[in-house]
C-alpha cells in the first residue's frame, strides 16, 4: 500500500488557506517527498505526518516556490536528532543550489547525499521506490517523476516442491534473493510467476503538455498534474509561462489512460478550482481539484 498526501497545491505564493507545493508518499515505513515550497512543514503538521522519517526529497526544478521550504525542513530534522544520510534528487545543480540554502542551516547532525538527474530520462532505486525522472518543458530545467511499487509474482508452491527446494529457503526466494545452497544456485525465477501489475504514481509540474509526460504516465493509478489556469480565456497565457491549464491536463489524463488525476499547482489568482471542474470531466471524468493535504491510499490491485 501507497500512502499519498498533497500537502500543498499552490503556484507562485502561499496563500492562507493554500500552501505551496509539496507531495508526500509513505510505504513501508519510509517516506518520499516530492517538492517542498514555503510552508511544507505547517501542511506536515497539519496532516498529522512525521518529517523525520523521509529518506529522500526529490525537485522538479529550483524556482522558489518548490524548493525554499528545504532550509527550514533540514533545521527542523536536524532538531529532531536525526543521524540517517538524506537523499536529494534534482537536477544539475542540485548541490549548487541547496548549499547555498544552507547558508542558514550550515550544521546538520547527518549527511546528504546529492543524486543530480544528467538525462533526459533516469531511474533511480530507494527504499523500495522505483523512482523514474523525466524531463518536461518549463522555461528552466525541470522534471517530473513517476514513482512505481514493484510486485513480484506470486510464490508456487508445487514448482518449489517439484524441484526439492528446502522450504527454509523459500521466503528468501520469495524476497527476490538468490542463493547458493546445497550445491546449487537457487533464484527467485524459479519458483516465481511472472510479475504481478504494481502502483503507479505519477507527479508532474511547471510544464507544457509534452509526449514524456504521457508516456510516463501511462496506466497510472493516479496522475497529479499541474493546472496552473482554469479560466479558458488564460490559456495564452499558459502558453507564454509554459504553464498548463485544466483542460491540457484533462487530455493527458485521456490519453494517457490513467485511473484518476488530481490537478494541483493553481495560480494565485485561481482561488476556486471546483467552478471549472464540470468542463474538466467533460474530458475526463475522473479528475478531481486536488486540496491542501488531500489523500489517498493505493493498493494493489487484487489478483
Amino acid at each position: 500500500m501507497l500512502d499519498v498526501c498533497l500537502l500543498g497545491c499552490g503556484g507562485m505564493m502561499p496563500l492562507p488557506y493554500r500552501w505551496l507545493t509539496a507531495l508526500m508518499t509513505r510505504f513501508n515505513g519510509s517516506n518520499l517527498l516530492i517538492d517542498c515550497g514555503e510552508g511544507t512543514q505547517i501542511a506536515l503538521k497539519e496532516k498529522g505526518w512525521s518529517f523525520k522519517p523521509i529518506d529522500v526529497i526529490c525537485f522538479t526544478h529550483y524556482h522558489g516556490d518548490h524548493i525554499s521550504g528545504l532550509p527550514g525542513l533540514l533545521l527542523t530534522m536536524g532538531n529532531a536528532d536525526r543521524t540517517e544520510p538524506l537523499t536529494l534528487i534534482g537536477p544539475k545543480g542540485l548541490e549548487r543550489v541547496v548549499n547555498a540554502l544552507r547558508v542558514i542551516a550550515p550544521e546538520l547532525p547527518f549527511s546528504l547525499n546529492f543524486v543530480e538527474i544528467t538525462e533526459p530520462e533516469q531511474s533511480f532505486a530507494i527504499g523500495g521506490y522505483h523512482i523514474k525522472a523525466f524531463r518536461v518543458r518549463h522555461n528552466v530545467v525541470c522534471y517530473g517523476y513517476t514513482i512505481e511499487i514493484q510486485r513480484a509474482g506470486r510464490f508456487d508452491v508445487q514448482r518449489a516442491m517439484e524441484q526439492a527446494i528446502p522450504k527454509e529457503y523459500w521466503k528468501h526466494l520469495q524476497r527476490g534473493e538468490t542463493l547458493e545452497a546445497e550445491g546449487r544456485i537457487l533464484t527467485p525465477d524459479m519458483v516465481l510467476g511472472p510479475p504481478r501489475k504494481g502502483i503507479k504514481l505519477t507527479y508532474c509540474t511547471d510544464t507544457r503538455p509534452t509526449d514524456s509526460i504521457l508516456r510516463n504516465a501511462e496506466g497510472a493509478d493516479l496522475f497529479i498534474c499541474e493546472g496552473m489556469y482554469g479560466e479558458k480565456e488564460k490559456a495564452a497565457k499558459a502558453v507564454e509561462h509554459k504553464h498548463m491549464t485544466f483542460y491540457e491536463a484533462a487530455k493527458l489524463a485521456r490519453d494517457a489512460h490513467v485511473r484518476e488525476m488530481w490537478l494541483t499547482h493553481y495560480s494565485p489568482s485561481l482561488t476556486r478550482p471546483e467552478e471549472f471542474m464540470d468542463e474538466v470531466r467533460k474530458i475526463f471524468p475522473y479528475a478531481v481539484a486536488g486540496k491542501d493535504r488531500m489523500s489517498v491510499e493505493l493498493d494493489f490491485p487484487e489478483q
